[in-house]
């Protein structure tokens, strides 16, 4: 399980910024990622898209 100083040190909105400056490299990265717990069942089914709704329809 991963800590809250983690999650804020790989956070996506930084993650760029923090790899350019040296603070991690990308095989830390690919370490944190792997280390997340899988939550794939907390995943909502994908929805149709929005204009495909009576596509064909049209006379």
């Amino acid at each position: 399980m991963t800590t809250r100083e983690e999650s804020k040190l790989y956070d996506v909105r930084t993650l760029e910024r923090r790899i350019r400056r040296g603070l991690i490299n990308k095989k830390d990265y690919e370490k944190y990622l792997k280390a997340l717990p899988d939550a794939t069942d907390k995943a909502a089914p994908p929805e149709a898209e929005r204009g495909d709704e009576g596509e064909g329809d049209e006379e």
